[in-house]
C-alpha cells in the first residue's frame, strides 16, 4: 500500500508541475473489462503546449494522464488503481471539431494484485493505451480507449487485464 502512496505523489508532483503551465482538464470513464466487470475512472489531464508534424492534415500533440480507477467485480474484491502517462495525439483537421487517435504507455499501481481470474503478479503495472475520439470546441471531447495492465514479465503471474472504456473530457 506504501508504494501505491508513493506512485501517487510522484504522478501528482509531475503532473502538478505540468499543469503550472497549462490549464487542466477533467475526464471520467466508465466501461468493462474483457471478462465483463464494471471500470469507473476519473482522470486530470495538461495538455502539452507544443506539437509536431503540423500540416493541412493535422498535428501530433499529447497530454500527461493521472487517474483513479474503480474496478467493481462480482466474482473478486473490487479493487483501486493508480495511475500516470504521458499520451501522443494526432488530431486531424483545423476546424473547431477534431477527429483524434491516441497512444500512450505509462504505470499503474493497484491496490490488489488480483482483477476477476487475472493475476497480476505485482502492484505495479504498465499502462498501454490506445483510443480515438472526436475534440469540440470549447475543450470538450469524446471518445473511446482500450487499456491494458500487466507488469511485462517482471514477476510471476503476469496474467494482465484489459479494459475498454467510453470517455468524456472537460476543461476546469
Amino acid at each position: 500500500m506504501m508504494r501505491l502512496f508513493s506512485l501517487a505523489a510522484i504522478a501528482a508532483l509531475m503532473l502538478g508541475q505540468s499543469v503550472t503551465a497549462n490549464a487542466a482538464d477533467l475526464s471520467f470513464s466508465a466501461g468493462e473489462t474483457g471478462e465483463s466487470s464494471q471500470v469507473y475512472r476519473i482522470g486530470l489531464q495538461s495538455n502539452w503546449d507544443k506539437s509536431w508534424f503540423q500540416t493541412d492534415v493535422g498535428r501530433l500533440t499529447g497530454y500527461w494522464d493521472a487517474g483513479y480507477t474503480y474496478w467493481d467485480g462480482k466474482d473478486f474484491k473490487d479493487n483501486h488503481s493508480l495511475s500516470f502517462a504521458p499520451v501522443f495525439v494526432y488530431e486531424f483537421g483545423g476546424g473547431s471539431i477534431k477527429p483524434y487517435i491516441e497512444a500512450g504507455i505509462g504505470v499503474a499501481a493497484f491496490a490488489h494484485t488480483q482483477i476477476e481470474g487475472n493475476k497480476l503478479g505485482s502492484s505495479f503495472n504498465f499502462e498501454d493505451r490506445i483510443g480515438a475520439g472526436v475534440r469540440f470546441g470549447g475543450g470538450h471531447e469524446l471518445g473511446v480507449r482500450a487499456i491494458h495492465y500487466s507488469n511485462a514479465g517482471i514477476k510471476e503471474p503476469n496474467d494482465g487485464i484489459e479494459a475498454y472504456t467510453l470517455n468524456y473530457r472537460m476543461p476546469l
